[in-house]
C-alpha cells in the first residue's frame, strides 16, 4: 500500500469495496471449516476463539460497571477473565452469558458490515477489539497471541490487496461463525462426562435458577442462528 493522506485512509475505511468472485466465498468457506472441524487444527486456531470467548467477558463486566482485573490466556486453549462487583445479579448473569455468546456474535456483526460491503472498516474494528483485549491481558502467552493475531489482521488491512483484504474478511467471519458452534458442543459433551463443572452454563445455572443444560441450548441455539443468518447474508451479497 503506498503512503496515504489521513483522508485517504478515512475514505477507504468508511467506503465501500467489492466482494470477491463466488469462488472465492465459497473457498474462503471451505478453508473455515477446515480451521475448525479437524481436531489437530483446532487445538490452535481455538486461540482465536478463546480471544473472543474472554474478551466477550471483559467486555459485559465493563459494560455492567463491574470491575474489570484483567484476562489470561492459556497455551492449552483456555482462557480466565477475572472481575468483581456484586457476586450475583444482571450485571455477573450477563458477563457469564457473554463468553460463548461473543464468537457468534461478533462473526454476525462481521457477516453484516460485509453484506454492506464495508470490508476495510471491518478489518480495522478486529485491530481495534484486539488493542482493547490487550491491554487487559495479563501474561506472557496471552499478549502473544493477541499481538500475532493482531499483527496479522493489521498487516492485512494496511498492506494488502483489496482482493486479499475480501479474501480475508471472508475467511475470517467464516471462521467465527462456524467456530461459534463447536465449543458449546465441546462443552455439553464435558459435563455430560461429568467435567466442566464451573463452566459458564453451570455457573449461570447457580446465578439464575436456569438449569445448565438449557443455557447450553441456548448458546447453542445462539450460534446456529448466527451461522445461518451470517451464512446467507455471506452467500446472497
Amino acid at each position: 500500500m503506498q503512503p496515504q493522506s489521513i483522508s485517504q485512509v478515512w475514505n477507504q475505511v468508511t467506503g465501500v469495496q467489492a466482494a470477491p468472485s463466488t469462488a472465492i466465498v465459497w473457498a474462503t468457506a471451505a478453508a473455515a471449516l477446515l480451521a475448525v472441524a479437524p481436531h489437530f487444527v483446532w487445538h490452535y486456531t481455538r486461540n482465536v476463539v478463546t480471544i473472543a470467548h474472554e474478551g466477550g467477558h471483559g467486555l459485559a463486566a465493563v459494560l455492567t460497571r463491574r470491575r474489570l482485573h484483567g484476562i489470561r490466556l492459556h497455551s492449552d486453549t483456555s482462557g480466565l477473565t477475572v472481575s468483581s462487583g456484586k457476586p450475583h445479579g444482571p450485571g455477573m448473569v450477563l458477563t457469564a452469558a457473554a463468553g460463548y455468546s461473543a464468537p457468534p456474535l461478533l462473526g454476525l456483526g462481521g457477516a453484516w458490515l460485509i453484506s454492506a460491503g464495508h470490508i476495510t472498516a471491518l478489518l480495522w474494528a478486529v485491530v481495534a477489539l484486539l488493542v482493547a483485549v490487550l491491554i487487559m491481558i495479563r501474561n506472557a502467552y496471552g499478549a502473544l497471541t493477541v499481538i500475532v493475531t493482531g499483527g496479522v489482521c493489521f498487516a492485512v488491512s494496511w498492506f494488502g490487496s483489496a482482493q486479499l483484504q475480501g479474501a480475508f474478511a471472508y475467511l475470517s467471519v467464516w471462521f467465527l461463525l462456524l467456530a461459534g458452534v463447536r465449543p458449546v458442543v465441546e462443552l455439553q459433551s464435558k459435563r455430560r462426562h461429568g467435567g466442566a463443572p464451573d463452566s459458564d452454563a453451570d455457573q449461570l445455572g447457580r446465578l439464575t435458577g436456569v438449569p445448565a443444560l438449557l443455557w447450553v441450548t441456548l448458546f447453542l441455539v445462539l450460534a446456529l442462528a448466527s451461522l445461518a443468518t451470517g451464512g446467507r447474508w455471506l452467500l446472497t451479497r
